[in-house]
């Protein structure tokens, strides 16, 4: 079953609850530690772009792998996905297929191997910063502004999957959201040589919302950094629903979506979700009986023409 993420993990200051967890953020630390230490890198023939982080959820990784897929595209360059296969993850594994070629397993060496005869040429993990055993060319590690790293600490004491240290193995850094001075200094004190982007979301398609009173929901690592971009672009919000990361909707989940419209009175009323929850939806008849959207959105990189030098100076 997945959880909400606890709100002390985006305290900014250490709780009691963070303290009482913190044996166990230890043994995970040294667990990282070790599997650092004794895992074998395996080169492979083609460049492996990974893109990752170490914020548990709600950095725009996915989205950003698809741009450097599209990127790399343009390049003349026959790019595929590499993801772990995990059942919780089919909502993104979906929306990789929908961009190119996707190879799914539970060993992303195999993936890679089976990307490799299919003779494309640059492999993208989408995730894959905390493997070891894969010797990558380019490492890109994502941040949300909003978010940043919470409370700073390693699960479960807080959101971090591994120390912040750790983005001294990062070759670009990516932030979604505004330009912050104060954590470009953190990123630097611990990797000088970092390239730091930023990105937003755009929303498309937004004007065709504008008219109705929505009921929103989410199940993503940040829900509400979906309902702020909502607000941001005036639409008028009558319920925010959150939900745990990468959740399956079932028919209570339904039923208790569509009650909530129908407390409201009048009329142009939609619920209104994200892409990766749409795809989560366990079949078109709840959609279509409930009449569920969701929000398109594209990623834009600030300063692309530098971005797209990076990458083409790794592939």
């Amino acid at each position: 079953m997945l959880l909400k993420k606890p709100r002390f993990w985006d305290y900014k200051y250490i709780s009691f609850l963070a303290i009482v967890l913190s044996p166990l953020s230890f043994f995970v630390n040294i667990f990282n530690y070790i599997k650092l230490k004794i895992s074998k890198k395996k080169n492979f023939s083609i460049p492996i772009i990974c893109v990752g982080n170490i914020y548990l959820g709600g950095t725009g990784k996915t989205p950003l792998a698809s741009e450097i897929f599209k990127i790399t595209q343009s390049l003349g360059k026959n790019p595929a996905f590499v993801k772990k296969y995990y059942d919780y993850l089919k909502d993104e594994i979906t929306m990789l297929k929908k961009v190119g070629t996707t190879f799914v397993s539970k060993s992303r060496k195999e993936a890679i191997e089976s990307l490799i005869k299919n003779k494309n040429d640059i492999a993208i993990l989408d995730d894959g910063f905390q493997d070891f055993t894969i010797k990558k060319k380019f490492s890109v590690v994502c941040f949300n502004q909003k978010q940043w790293i919470g409370n700073g600490l390693v699960i479960p004491s807080g959101p971090l999957r591994e120390r912040f240290t750790a983005i001294n193995r990062a070759d670009c850094i990516v932030i979604n959201g505004q330009k912050d001075i104060k954590i470009e200094n953190q990123i630097y004190k611990k990797n000088k040589n970092a390239k730091i982007f930023y990105s937003k979301y755009k929303a498309v398609d937004i004007n065709r919302f504008k008219d109705k009173q929505i009921c929103a929901f989410a199940g993503i690592g940040n829900p509400s950094n979906f309902f702020d971009l909502l607000r941001e672009n005036n639409l008028n919000l009558i319920h925010t629903f959150s939900f745990p990361d990468h959740h399956h909707y079932s028919i209570l989940d339904t039923e208790m979506l569509a009650g909530s419209l129908m407390e409201k009175e009048g009329k142009n009323k939609i619920l209104l979700t994200t892409e990766k929850d749409y795809f989560r939806f366990p079949d078109d008849s709840l959609i279509n009986k409930l009449s569920i959207q969701y929000l398109k959105i594209e990623l834009e990189i600030e300063n692309k023409d530098n971005f797209i030098e990076l990458i083409k100076k790794n592939i």
